[in-house]
């Protein structure tokens, strides 16, 4: 699956990847495309086979804050919160889902299966010294360790670690709390300071720690010897806000079949409340540094063919004003789009050479009512080869031009423009010139 990973109608954003067994599991918050407000009063599961990563799955929700259709409150007792940035593990042949409630104690659920449905087993137990962050464990991650000993990391601002006792997998042990186990002194450069969005891992004999900085648009890792820390600032791994909508970042990584992946989300519908997962390939060094990734439009593919149609939601570069947003469950164009706006797609794969010199490039648009241009370039938006130019009409329509060929892999970019002379232009900077659909490449 390119990205977004899952359908382009689902979201969920604060991804925690976990392989199980022969699938990969992915647990997440869960956004509401028309809404004001971070998440949702439900978690849903989805996996893919690991030997194909392209047939996601959803098992429909797993928990739940308050009662829906057919599955009713699991938390009625105590609160009707949202849920945020859940995490699973397992133990004792069980599998646990960790589920931070904004404002509310969090708690600990149970299945037999890595899809749930889970079944409340406590909220947390500890006494009130041995819990950081107020007692709530916000965006909590656990690592349960190849000794069977537990950990579970938290934190708002400050970043707190305890150790949970691994027989009930919900009672805080006592006096294990931890904080920082990042260092988030005032003179700590923001990149690099605490936010949130703890997710641990164990590579090797290293122990990492997802999170988020204060710089909210980027994941940053930190590592240790020892899971109870501290752990030492080593990068950041992905920045969703280059050259596109920025918002907050959270997500962890993942090695299947051998190649580790780093999982994040990035921002839809002109919001930083509507966010869809999204996956790249990130490599791990000898010396245990992650060099930093870009966002693609690739997920889990190696390239995309441009010679079958591109859903315009897609782009992982979205610049001058131009965001993606949702129609209808089915539609969901690239709009905004204003003098000079600028859309990105990495990468295609054009294949090798041909007899012909040129291609046919097409594109649904929906028009605005003003007639405007789109150059078709190659490689880089501001220094790339402009490979053809579409004349867009007033009206909604397929609007075609034959461009120059390519061969090989390469980034795609359009930049919109509209033609009205200087003397002329009036208010036509700050008008939308029209909406993109999707547009696909013909040889």
């Amino acid at each position: 699956m390119p990205n977004p990973i899952l359908p382009l109608w689902e979201y969920v954003p604060d991804g925690e990847p976990r392989v199980f067994g022969d699938r990969v599991y992915l647990y997440g918050s869960h956004d509401r495309a028309a809404c004001d407000k971070f998440c949702d009063y439900k978690l849903k599961v989805w996996s893919a086979p690991v030997s194909d990563l392209n047939n996601w799955q959803c098992h429909g929700v797993s928990f739940r804050t308050r009662d829906g259709a057919e599955h009713k409150s699991d938390t009625a007792e105590w609160t009707q919160n949202e849920l945020y940035a859940p995490d699973c593990v397992t133990n004792h042949g069980k599998y646990y889902l960790y589920t931070y409630i904004v404002g509310s104690k969090g708690c600990v659920s149970v299945s037999d299966d890595p899809e749930g449905p889970f079944t409340l087993l406590s909220r947390y137990e500890y006494e009130e010294a041995d819990a950081g962050d107020d007692g709530i464990y916000n965006d909590c991650g656990v690592l349960v360790d190849d000794d069977g000993k537990a950990y579970i990391y938290y934190g708002f601002e400050h970043s707190n670690m305890n150790e949970l006792d691994a027989e009930s997998m919900y009672k805080i042990v006592k006096g294990s709390l931890k904080r920082p186990v990042i260092d988030d002194r005032e003179e700590v450069p923001v990149e690099k300071r605490f936010f949130e969005a703890s997710s641990p891992r164990k590579i090797g004999d290293t122990y990492y720690l997802i999170y988020s900085p204060r710089k909210g648009s980027r994941l940053a890792y930190a590592t240790s010897d020892s899971p109870t820390g501290p752990f030492t600032y080593r990068g950041y791994i992905i920045d969703n806000g280059v050259d596109y909508p920025a918002g907050n970042n959270h997500g962890s990584v993942c090695c299947i079949n051998g190649q580790w992946y780093v999982f994040y989300h990035r921002m839809t519908n002109n919001t930083i409340t509507s966010r869809r997962a999204c996956v790249e390939r990130i490599t791990i060094l000898p010396d245990g540094t992650i060099p930093p990734v870009e966002m693609t439009s690739l997920g889990f593919e190696d390239a995309l063919d441009p010679y079958k149609q591109t859903p315009a939601e897609l782009a992982c570069v979205l610049k001058g004003g131009c965001f993606i947003t949702e129609i209808d469950p089915f539609t969901r164009p690239v709009v905004g789009i204003r003098h000079n706006a600028v859309m990105g797609y990495k990468y295609f794969d054009f294949g090798k050479d041909g007899s012909d010199n040129t291609m046919l490039f097409m594109a649904k648009v929906r028009g605005c009512g003003v007639k405007c241009k789109l150059d078709v370039i190659a490689d880089d938006p501001d220094k790339g080869e402009v490979l053809g130019t579409l004349d867009i009409g007033t009206a909604d329509g397929v609007y075609r031009a034959r461009v120059k060929k390519l061969t090989g892999r390469h980034a795609v970019y359009f930049r919109a423009y509209h033609t009205t002379t200087d003397w002329m232009r009036g208010g036509f900077d700050s008008k939308d010139l029209f909406s993109l659909t999707e547009f696909v490449f013909m040889k």
